[in-house]
């Protein structure tokens, strides 16, 4: 072990001298963390008020490297710290710490700069990165979700990810605020990064999914637009009014085991409703069921209920039941069995013949609660 001294009355004249059982040392200003090595000259000091030196501790092996300018610190420094990646709990502490300080209230749009957008994207997947965001050791980051996908190969420069944390970047993110992505469907509100995404995905202006129950659409909108894509693009029926009666027949066997439609969408109290009808198994028993959508938010399809009927030779099959929104799919509102729901057997008894085609007239009403 060594103690670092300095003869004043030469300059910047430095020895070692060995301290038995020294385990730390006294040195001139040392700055471990910015790597210094030098101590403030003779000059240095005579230009001052007199001589004065300035001590701490350091530890001994570090000052010693430090001041020799050994090969073992720039290989501390080459090496990324390894940080394990937080655990459920340690990020929910995080977010709910931002959330909770953070103000969500509607003020003007702060200017974000173009690069901050690009630094927090992902390369990957292109869209925004949250803690934990993981960088390679040559600085590139990416996404938690996307680490595996690349194999913990960084996608830019091939080095392995290892598990290295940017907390920069996680503290840059915390410190702005962005506008709902959802602006230009009429969301004016401005909220702190890590509580944006959970604000996005309940946003009431967020755009819908087409609701049509015939294929797989992807096309989103508001609710205007999406009406006028099931008229033009799905050729769907549109009704006025708030009272329906129709008659549907599949004579095909196959049409009847399958039969899947979106029947009409109803125009009434300025609103849209969607009258589905699918076939789908219960267990081992085949059956049908038949229920309606609201074209809007959950909390506006609570103020309307509804009514089905369907019957024949003398039987009658009724429900009476709130509409779901179309925020739920339809195999969702499907799955949870609320609806109308008609065995097999029963459907081709009320259609009569030789019980080998559906011939089912379904009545329904809609109405608003007071």
């Amino acid at each position: 072990m060594f103690c670092l001294c300095e003869n004043e009355f030469e300059e910047d004249f430095i020895k070692w001298v060995p301290m038995i059982g020294c385990r730390k040392v006294y040195t001139n200003i040392v700055y471990p963390y910015k790597g210094l090595k030098s101590v403030n000259t003779f000059e240095e000091r005579k230009a001052g008020n007199g001589f004065r030196t300035e001590w701490k501790f350091v530890d001994s092996y570090l000052a010693y490297n430090m001041a020799t300018g050994s090969p073992y610190l720039d290989d501390v420094r080459g090496k990324p710290e390894v940080i394990d990646p937080p655990s459920t709990e340690d990020m929910i502490d995080v977010v709910e710490n931002v959330m909770d300080t953070a103000q969500t209230t509607v003020k003007p749009n702060p200017i974000v700069s173009s690069s901050v957008y690009e630094l927090l994207e992902c390369p990957v997947c292109l869209t925004a990165m949250y803690p934990p965001i993981h960088q390679c050791s040559n600085g590139h980051t990416i996404c938690a979700n996307c680490k595996p996908r690349v194999h913990n190969r960084c996608p830019t420069c091939r080095h392995e990810l290892g598990n290295i944390r940017c907390l920069a970047l996680e503290k840059v993110a915390a410190s702005l605020e962005l506008p709902c992505k959802y602006q230009s469907y009429g969301c004016v509100g401005i909220y702190p990064y890590y509580s944006k995404l959970k604000h996005e995905s309940q946003c009431s202006f967020r755009p819908y999914s087409c609701p049509y129950a015939g294929s797989e659409c992807t096309v989103i909108g508001d609710i205007p637009y999406l009406v006028a894509h099931l008229k033009e693009d799905h050729k769907v029926d549109m009704h006025s009014g708030s009272t329906f009666n129709h008659r549907y027949v599949k004579s095909n066997p196959h049409e009847v085991e399958n039969a899947t439609w979106m029947l009409t969408v109803f125009s009434c109290f300025g609103q849209y409703f969607c009258l589905h009808f699918e076939a789908f198994q219960l267990g081992m028993a085949p059956v049908y069921i038949a229920f309606l959508r609201f074209m809007g938010d959950d909390n506006e399809a609570k103020n309307y209920n509804y009514s089905l009927e369907v019957g024949g030779n003398g039987r009658k099959l009724c429900w009476q039941g709130v509409p779901r929104s179309i925020r739920d799919s339809h195999r969702k509102v499907r799955d949870s069995f609320d609806g109308l729901i008609i065995q097999r057997n029963m459907a081709l008894f009320f259609s009569g013949g030789d019980r080998k085609e559906l011939k089912l007239r379904v009545t329904g009403r809609i109405w608003k609660e007071q």
